[in-house]
């Protein structure tokens, strides 16, 4: 007598009969049936979708998943609830890295090339709230290497740059100050922030901010900038611990003169010697 075949949609692992699998849905781990199909996890999860990545790269036809597959559905244009975004930026930095960034705040004087640059990157990385502080206004010298656009000409850096970032992760908190900063007002400005970060062009606002902060403020790191002019070699950047709460970032000899401008490549490199060293703090990684 011949039994006839039967197809059973059951997974051995381990010698467990599971009908489960185990996939990811925009970097959120999910359990799904076995014999799923990319195009019925569409219709649950995200049916008004219009870009499906599968295992990395775009698909337009369905297929069966299986254990550990990776799905990414996008409706173009739209942006990520709170709770998706949360899974993509834990995804990428492990949970417990993530915990500490997005529970710390960071301050952030000057606007300009540096200080634009430092305040993108620490958002990307989900630093839960930045104090950005700066009086002056987008000129049109400033695109060649600040973050800013044409149409924000004239417009005070720190909404500029507010709106920018609101682009990039609307889930950082942005404590926007226009104000010239002195030695009366530092305090009152930087009092919640854990590290604060100069990015001026002028020496003697570099000093006074690094003074000011280590005499009034000494529980607090501030990451300096000395020497980022040019186009000379990229490994002179570097980061400099002075004492135990300052660092100085920079070859600390090339300033900005006659021939010698400042220029968005080494002025990127210098930022993000300074975004990484808060980050490196953030995270213990500098006590």
């Amino acid at each position: 007598m011949t039994i006839p075949s039967l197809s059973i949609n059951l997974v051995f692992v381990e010698g467990i009969v599971s009908k489960n699998i185990r996939i990811k849905i925009n970097e959120k781990e999910t359990s799904v049936p076995f014999g799923t199909t990319l195009f019925q996890i569409q219709e649950q999860f995200k049916p008004n979708a219009d870009l499906i990545l599968f295992n990395g790269f775009p698909v337009n036809v369905d297929r069966p998943l299986k254990e550990a597959d990776e799905v990414v559905l996008i409706r173009k244009g739209e942006t990520p609830s709170s709770e998706e975004f949360e899974c993509l930026m834990m995804a990428r930095h492990t949970p417990g890295v993530h915990q500490k960034i997005k529970k710390s705040v960071v301050g952030i004087a000057g606007l300009g090339g540096l200080g634009s640059a430092i305040a993108i990157a620490l958002a990307r990385i989900g630093v839960g709230k930045l104090i950005l502080v700066d009086f002056d206004v987008v000129e049109p010298s400033n695109l060649n290497r600040q973050q800013y656009f044409i149409h924000q000409i004239g417009m005070p850096k720190v909404e500029a740059l507010q709106k920018n970032i609101s682009l990039i992760n609307p889930y950082v908190k942005i404590e926007a100050v226009q104000e010239k900063i002195d030695p009366n007002n530092i305090e009152r400005i930087f009092q919640e922030a854990e590290v604060v970060v100069e990015a001026f062009d002028r020496a003697e606002e570099k000093a006074m901010l690094i003074n000011a902060i280590s005499e009034k403020m000494g529980d607090k790191y501030i990451i300096a900038a000395s020497g980022v002019a040019g186009y000379g070699d990229n490994n002179e950047i570097k980061t400099v611990r002075l004492s135990s709460k300052v660092f100085i970032v920079g070859d600390q000899k090339t300033a900005a003169q006659p021939g010698m401008g400042l220029m968005a490549p080494r002025v990127g490199i210098a930022a993000h010697h300074q975004a990484n060293t808060v980050l490196r703090i953030l995270l213990g990684e500098e006590k």
